[in-house]
């Protein structure tokens, strides 16, 4: 009798089901313990899988996994033939001086040891912002002669995209080669795929780490946020601009973005090119050869340049390691423009040092923010910030994509990297780091002309902010590590 009591209490499939969870968690928070190396995500991951029995596990499985950095790495053992021949195909350049590496010795000596790109000299950049940009390079296109790598985050098959794609085609019927790489999940931004768009018109297209439609889900940490084109050898684009109509700020679109992307021409293009077909070897396995890829390049200009690639795989978490040194460095002042501010705690003390050394630190991202909780989780660290001298501006009007970082008037860093978690961790990101006076002082043109558009925040203000206000900031907070 109690026995079929306690079988009827306790039915043999909830043992079972207890028995999963139990293994699963088991194993789940096992990995955690053992893989991840930032404390405050290992907590955060330990308390999700512990507290909701079996999707707990299944949510770190998804999103908590950094699965890139192992098969980037296994892959880079796997091909070290193809690895070692685009070595060999596009050397990169041999490091040189310039007045402004001795101006700042010691943060050019520090982005030297760290990328493994080296110095390049005698380099034009141009600062081009948004539709500005988006014509430049279907241009560049239009005049294409030999070849043509361009590879994007997003692509939309769309409006001005469609303009890219025309002319890509045409530049492939007259005889130009044509490369073009797409990341696996930015191709779902927009339908159609743009891949399909491309292949469809003979273009050789690939995306990066392609999966079907139901295992993307798993692959959100593989992300290729790079944004490099070059045409014929000689002239580069790269920045944070992705290829879509929200960038046609004349044409009114639905969802307007303001962007900055930069024109190189010079030695630096080489690099570009170089990280580009690191990515192309990576997809599909053909190594560019040949000068129609690399040819001689003459100096363009002043610039002095290095290349920045960052991933999880042997570039992991360089960029976090070049802003750490370039705040250390400075100082009279740095300026800050990011559509996402998430930085990790040592960025976020050396800021904070920054300012209480008396360097004038300000920052400025959006208060319209295409995904609201990263703003939200975002204003959990300002209070301490504020309390140290950090200036901290919020604006207005159109959602501001541009990123780009100033030390001192005299050091830039530009590229693809936002100031969060993802971005500084699990992403392919490409930055360009710049000494130069003249292209600092652009820039600092265009951050003081954004101010005008720019609200400050306050203690008070945050102080202030309403219960609920407050209990949202918090909890978006909670998902920091994977925003």
């Amino acid at each position: 009798m109690f026995v079929e009591l306690y079988k009827a209490v306790f039915p043999v499939w909830h043992w079972l089901l207890l028995i999963l969870d139990i293994c699963v968690v088991g194993f789940a928070v096992s990995h955690v313990l053992l893989r991840q190396r930032d404390g405050r995500i290992a907590a955060f991951w330990a308390v999700i899988i512990a507290f909701v029995p079996l999707l707990g596990a299944i949510f770190y499985a998804m999103f908590g996994i950094n699965r890139i950095q192992r098969r980037g790495q296994k892959y880079r053992a796997m091909t070290d033939v193809e690895r070692q021949a685009v070595l060999e195909a596009c050397p990169v350049n041999p490091e040189k001086e310039v007045p402004e590496l001795k101006m700042l010795g010691e943060l050019a000596d520090a982005i030297g040891k760290l990328s493994r790109y080296n110095f390049s000299v005698g380099n034009h950049m141009i600062p081009l912002r948004s539709e500005e940009a988006m014509f430049a390079m279907v241009t560049a296109i239009r005049n294409a002669r030999r070849s043509i790598s361009l590879c994007s985050y997003i692509f939309e098959a769309k409006g001005v995209g469609m303009e890219f794609v025309n002319e890509l085609e045409k530049a492939k019927n007259r005889g130009v080669e044509v490369r073009v790489l797409v990341d696996n999940m930015g191709t779902m931004y927009s339908w159609p795929p743009i891949i399909h768009t491309l292949k469809r018109r003979g273009i050789n297209a690939q995306s990066f780490m392609h999966s079907h439609f139901f295992f993307r889900v798993f692959s959100m940490n593989m992300r290729n946020h790079r944004k490099v084109m070059v045409v014929d050898g000689v002239t580069g684009f790269t920045g944070g601009m992705n290829i879509r109509d929200g960038n046609m700020l004349s044409q009114n679109p639905k969802h307007p973005v303001i962007d900055l992307h930069f024109q190189v021409e010079g030695p630096a293009v080489r690099q570009l090119q170089r990280v580009f077909a690191e990515d192309w070897a990576f997809c599909c396995g053909e190594v560019l050869k040949g000068e129609i890829w690399y040819p001689e390049l003459e100096p363009a200009g002043e610039v002095g340049i290095i290349g920045v690639p960052d991933g999880p795989d042997e570039d992991f978490e360089l960029m976090p390691k070049v802003i750490f040194a370039a705040i250390g460095a400075a100082k009279r002042e740095i300026r800050v423009m990011t559509p996402y501010f998430l930085p990790d705690a040592p960025i976020l003390w050396a800021l904070n040092s920054a300012a209480l050394r008396g360097v004038d630190v300000t920052i400025i991202t959006p208060k319209n923010n295409n995904i609201p909780l990263v703003r939200w989780a975002g204003r959990t660290l300002y209070p301490q910030m504020l309390e140290r001298g950090v200036h901290i501006l919020e604006a207005d009007g159109h959602f501001d994509h541009s990123k780009f970082m100033t030390v001192d008037g005299l050091w830039s860093l530009v590229g693809s990297t936002n100031w969060d978690p993802r971005s500084l961790r699990l992403n392919f990101e490409f930055n360009v780091a710049c000494f130069d006076d003249i292209l600092a002082r652009q820039l600092n043109a265009i951050f003081v002309k954004s101010l005008e558009d720019c609200q400050p925040v306050t203690r008070e203000e945050l102080r202030n902010a309403g219960l609920l206000l407050r209990l949202r900031d918090g909890f978006a907070r909670l998902f920091m590590p994977v925003l």
